[in-house]
């Protein structure tokens, strides 16, 4: 019973940061967009942290647009900031802006 206790906790605090994680400002690179369906690859660009180097490729992911017109202001190979949630299993992304070269 404890074990389970603490397996069930344990899943719980993850999911919470990994919901955290995914609401803060992200910044990337856009790679694909589907406009038919409503999605956008972005490459996330990496922060600085110990091991890898600035600006260095992060992961891909294939976000849900919240709303589709926020897909007509950026093209592939655009830099943008971009928040997403995470709603069993699938991103959405909340903002999307463009950044200045």
């Amino acid at each position: 019973m404890g074990t389970k206790i603490f397996v069930f906790a344990g899943a719980a605090a993850l999911s919470m940061l990994a919901t955290s994680a995914l609401a803060d400002d992200m910044t990337g690179m856009i790679t694909r967009i589907d406009r038919l369906n409503g999605t956008i690859s972005i490459q996330q660009t990496q922060k600085g942290t110990v091991g890898a180097s600035a600006g260095s490729a992060g992961a891909l992911q294939e976000y849900k647009a919240k709303d589709a017109a926020m897909l007509d202001a950026v093209h592939a190979g655009d830099s943008v900031t971009y928040s997403a949630t995470e709603t069993n299993g699938t991103g959405t992304l909340t903002k999307l802006q463009k950044q200045k070269p």
